[in-house]
């Protein structure tokens, strides 16, 4: 397994997932989108892996009731706004190879052990 988590350090979500695969001694790599957001690969390689941009916005921040994404219809137009201000997506973010969730979700990830 080759995991990335990608959050924020005061995120609540983000630490439970990171104390997640720390209690199975599985290595990870955190990410700090503060500090350094996920290339356009990497965000193309997420969005496969949570079929669709819808499941990425995070509706409940700060940044999304800012922004005006909510009036944006086109899903291209969602994913370059989302892209250029990764705030608005929901944390954590995991990555494993081509497979990737969104949120804490552990059942998901028990399967990628197998």
């Amino acid at each position: 397994m080759n995991i990335q988590i990608f959050g924020t350090k005061k995120c609540f979500e983000t630490k439970k997932a990171e104390r997640y695969f720390k209690e199975r001694r599985v290595k990870y790599q955190l990410i700090d989108i503060n500090s350094k957001e996920l290339s356009k690969g990497e965000f193309k390689s997420v969005l496969a892996g949570v079929k669709g941009v819808k499941n990425l916005i995070d509706m409940n921040s700060k940044a999304y009731s800012k922004s005006d994404l909510a009036n944006v219809r086109s899903d291209s137009a969602r994913e370059e706004i989302l892209f250029n201000n990764q705030k608005l997506c929901k944390t954590p973010i995991v990555r494993n190879g081509k497979k990737a969730t969104v949120g804490y979700e552990p059942e998901i990830w028990k399967t990628w052990e197998e």
